[in-house]
């Protein structure tokens, strides 16, 4: 397909940005993890001693196996397309395309055993999880480059003072790098949360009981079998407990915990366009861009308001697929089906706004000069401290009297400077409150950074 043509953008205009994830998410990943679960369940059945129908596979016969996954190509996902034309059914395609596979050779005996005591859903909720455990790896890859950009600009700019803007008004100076590094713990936090969530799966049939299987074999321990599957073969976790479905409660609390990641890094989009906007960064010109078709001076704050609107539209789909996924109706319905297939395109909207954050981050520089000038215009913000000092002194209505010489008029280093002296204060609190300015009025911010 011609990506003029794409419906998506994700298909389309942002399809190189986002490849990373296209054999996870698209149709091709996901009949490619059914048929890895499909053969994966077939080699734990015949290594089951009470399984007397079935043998141990001989070395070969498992490289025969080992071989149709390796070699799973486009072409041989369009086989099974093809099969399913005619079967309208998705799962069922997989197991006849499998006993085609394995026709003629020395495992075409056990075909019955493809897909046995199976429901859909058994292949299918597997299927789902392992493609969320390989688009993470790539999710949070990205997430940790972003992070370690986002930290080494918090250490760089560390000691940088600046003006806090509380209510968009002038506040408590701070610096540059410590602002930047608040990001970087909270990014640290959403991820510890991201990493913490547990990719369940089931193998127990029709209803959740192993109802097939134990009429055929009831001597089979088949909720240790499936576990064997889901959790030594697959690298799940096994949910013991579930209907035909399996719930989807961890998938909800894994949305979740992106979306919150993706929030906070709506925030920062936000404030570093702020900044860029007043004047605090600037952005390096790259050579043939153009910022508007019309004003040939401008260069603007693209890749943080791409990566926003990105985000909004990833966390529109991670919020939905949150709320409705945990919900079937009785035992099964198939309103989960069609809904996790946009799984990716959540993953592609983020990973998207990862990059555009990335790249906007590479090109913003510092301009000192007029976070400098910025700070020396507002003395006002010495009000804190030295009505801080006062109240240590024992002086009466500090803060009213601070109030009254800085709220609503212009202050300068003089008005401070001659009110500080005019106190009845310890010499030494004194000389420290004159020697302090706007530019070194910042705390512990850099000792924050370094720990």
């Amino acid at each position: 397909m011609n990506r003029l043509m794409a419906l998506s953008p994700l298909d389309g205009r942002y399809a190189d940005k986002v490849s990373d994830l296209q054999e996870v998410f698209s149709e091709f990943g996901l009949i490619r993890c059914r048929v890895e679960v499909e053969i994966v369940w077939l080699q734990a059945l015949c290594a089951e001693p009470n399984i007397k129908e079935v043998r141990v596979l001989a070395e070969a016969e498992n490289e025969l196996l080992a071989e149709v996954l390796n070699n799973f190509n486009v072409d041989e996902a369009q086989k099974v397309k093809d099969i399913e034309k005619t079967t309208n059914h998705d799962v069922k395609a997989i197991e006849y395309y499998l006993k085609e596979k394995i026709a003629g050779t020395s495992i075409a005996d056990l075909s019955e055993f493809i897909h046995f005591g199976c429901t859909s859903e058994d292949i299918n909720n597997l299927s789902h999880a392992l493609m969320l455990k390989d688009g993470l790896e790539v999710l949070t890859s990205v997430q940790g480059e972003l992070m370690v950009q986002l930290n080494d600009m918090a250490v760089e700019y560390r000691d940088i003072s600046m003006l806090a803007r509380t209510h968009g008004q002038t506040a408590s100076p701070t610096t540059v790098g410590k602002e930047l590094a608040v990001f970087v713990l909270r990014f640290q936090k959403q991820l510890q949360s991201i990493e913490a969530c547990i990719l369940e799966g089931k193998m127990n049939g029709a209803v959740g009981n192993y109802n097939a299987h134990l009429s055929a074999y009831p001597d089979v321990d088949w909720s240790e079998l499936s576990r064997g599957v889901v959790e030594d073969r697959l690298g799940l976790t096994q949910n013991i407990l579930t209907t035909q479905i399996e719930p989807h409660d961890y998938m909800a609390e894994l949305f979740d915990a992106i979306a919150r990641w993706n929030n906070i890094l709506v925030d920062l989009d936000r404030d570093i366009w702020s900044y860029i906007s007043r004047g605090y960064f600037g952005q390096k010109t790259i050579k043939g861009e153009i910022g508007s078709s019309t004003m040939p001076h401008k260069v603007n704050p693209i890749d943080f308001e791409n990566s926003e609107g990105n985000l909004g539209l990833a966390n529109a789909l991670l919020h939905h697929l949150s709320a409705k996924l945990p919900i079937s109706r009785l035992q099964r319905d198939l309103t989960d089906s069609t809904v996790l297939r946009n799984m990716g395109v959540a993953f592609g909207y983020s990973l998207l706004a990862y990059k555009s954050t990335l790249k906007g981050l590479s090109k913003v520089k510092v301009n000192k000069d007029i976070i400098s000038t910025d700070l020396d215009s507002a003395w006002e913000v010495m009000a804190e401290p030295i009505q801080t000092v006062m109240r240590k002194a024992g002086i009466a209505n500090p803060y009213e009297k601070l109030k009254d010489l800085t709220r609503g008029t212009v202050v300068s280093s003089e008005t401070i400077k001659d009110f500080v002296e005019t106190l009845d204060i310890p010499a030494d609190d004194k000389q420290r409150l004159l020697d302090m300015s706007p530019a070194t009025y910042i705390g512990m911010a850099g000792e924050l950074v370094n720990n």
